[in-house]
């Protein structure tokens, strides 16, 4: 069934959540114990972001990609990143076909509605970089011809802990692309021992689609709807600008930044059933949309402070408005 919400987030909030709710119990069947990250990985992708996943190997990261677009009915593709991929072989490239005499382009795999990038800090920055302007556009220009992607369209990158021997560290312009990085982590015990039971006595679960295409590019355009108070708004401007003169904090949250907590904040109320941002929406998000836009000091770093320490002090900071839309 379709919703139709001619962009009342009133009308999409009971349709919305509706959908929310079955996708996120379908991605539960194939990622157990994770509703909290799953939940995020939904708002991202009515939000209309891109979503980055930092984790060691083998903690379903790429399971939930897979299952995102399978619950949805769209297509996906997985590129594997390695240090001699070059940017070519994500785009797409012109080819000669001699019969005809000209060049035709060939497309990459980044033509997908759902594109993995399975360990995308393994490719060199170049390669890295070849994923900027589809994100941003959802094309991908070669030749000077424009080639628009399938939509909606969500890139799922997994990346290492940077630590990790033979990665590579992505670029600010590329972290600040992605709406959202989260974490899976391992389960706890109680789900793993439930999980190899399942699978000692019965294969995965097949996913089926929940929802469709149509539906999830009506239901982001509804997001934009969701009703911002000032106060909120405010909220979310005062918390970027701590950041930006926070003392262990040499780059702060920039505008595109604030935006990326706003449309996420406002998928997030819908999400609950809300057609309106609460201060609690917004604290929700900060860390997952936030968080790795942020660069700390050398002295910073030297005391060992991480990003997420800054920004749970700028969050205790900030005063959060009151109901009454009151500071």
């Amino acid at each position: 069934m379709t919703h139709t919400t001619n962009g009342d987030p009133r009308l999409a909030a009971p349709g919305f959540q509706s959908v929310h709710d079955a996708v996120l119990a379908e991605v539960e069947r194939a990622i157990s114990g994770k509703t909290g990250a799953i939940r995020l990985a939904l708002a991202c992708l009515f939000a209309g972001g891109h979503l980055l996943i930092e984790d060691v190997p083998g903690t379903g990261k790429t399971s939930l990609a897979k299952a995102l677009a399978t619950s949805m009915g769209g297509s996906w593709r997985r590129i594997q990143f390695t240090p001699d991929l070059l940017p070519g072989d994500i785009t797409g490239v012109s080819v000669w076909e001699r019969r005809d005499e000209v060049f035709r382009f060939r497309e990459g795999p980044v033509f997908a509605n759902v594109v993995i990038a399975d360990e995308i800090n393994r490719a060199s920055p170049k390669t890295q970089s070849a994923l900027l302007e589809v994100m941003e556009e959802a094309q991908v220009t070669v030749d000077g011809v424009g080639y628009p992607v399938p939509a909606p369209f969500l890139v799922v990158a997994t990346q290492n802990p940077v630590d990790m021997e033979g990665t590579y560290q992505l670029p600010e312009a590329q972290l600040d692309r992605f709406l959202m990085r989260i974490e899976l982590g391992h389960p706890d015990l109680a789900v793993e021992t439930a999980l190899l039971a399942n699978r000692a006595a019965a294969q995965p679960p097949r996913l089926n689609p929940v929802t469709t295409l149509e539906q999830v590019g009506q239901l982001q355009h509804a997001v934009s709807g969701v009703h911002v108070t000032p106060e909120v708004a405010r909220y979310i401007a005062l918390l970027a600008h701590e950041t930006r003169i926070h003392p262990d904090l040499r780059l702060g949250v920039s505008t595109r930044g604030s935006l990326a907590l706003l449309r996420a904040a406002q998928a997030h109320a819908l999400g609950r059933g809300n057609h309106f941002v609460t201060p609690d929406d917004v604290r929700a998000l900060c860390r997952p949309v936030l968080e790795h836009r942020l660069m700390l000091t050398a002295k910073a770093r030297v005391r060992d402070l991480s990003t997420g320490d800054v920004l749970a002090e700028v969050l205790h900071k900030v005063p959060a408005p009151t109901p009454a839309g009151q500071w």
